[in-house]
């Protein structure tokens, strides 16, 4: 029984990465699959926590190393597209100042997310606007605990 069990689970997997492959391109695939910058960034100089109007909560992390931002990272409990849109939203913002980070808009995240359904382009704003709420965070921090 087990061994039936664990052949209809990878069958259905496989077929759930094939169907989304084909829907969301190679790109996004693999960003979903395995995506880069997940996970919090300890030290962070800024971050965010937001909840898109979809339910799903994105936060963004950024480290700066002097005017740019060295390191960025992201986590979400949303769905594939909200992964793909929060890696792609860190990633964009290694190198840049805070005021080029301000300018980063969803459709620029949507642009490079590749064939998301348009269903989710929610995503990619709201990856966007944890971006910049988590620049605010850097430039205007709150008051410390004393």
């Amino acid at each position: 029984m087990s061994d039936d069990f664990d052949r209809i689970v990878a069958v259905l997997q496989e077929t759930i990465n094939e169907d989304t492959r084909a829907a969301w391109g190679e790109e996004a695939f693999q960003r979903w699959v395995a995506p880069p910058n997940r996970g919090a960034l300890e030290n962070a100089d800024g971050s965010s926590l937001l909840r898109g109007t979809c339910g799903d909560s994105m936060a963004i992390f950024l480290r700066f190393e002097g005017e740019r931002v060295g390191a960025a990272s992201f986590e979400t409990d949303g769905c594939g597209p909200s992964v793909v849109c929060g890696s792609i939203a860190a990633e964009m913002a290694v190198g840049r100042t805070a005021e080029e980070i301000l300018d980063i808009s969803g459709e620029e995240v949507l642009a490079r997310a590749g064939q998301i359904p348009e269903d989710h382009h929610h995503c990619a704003f709201l990856a966007a606007s944890s971006l910049h709420e988590a620049v605010n965070s850097h430039m205007h921090p709150g008051p410390k605990d004393g």
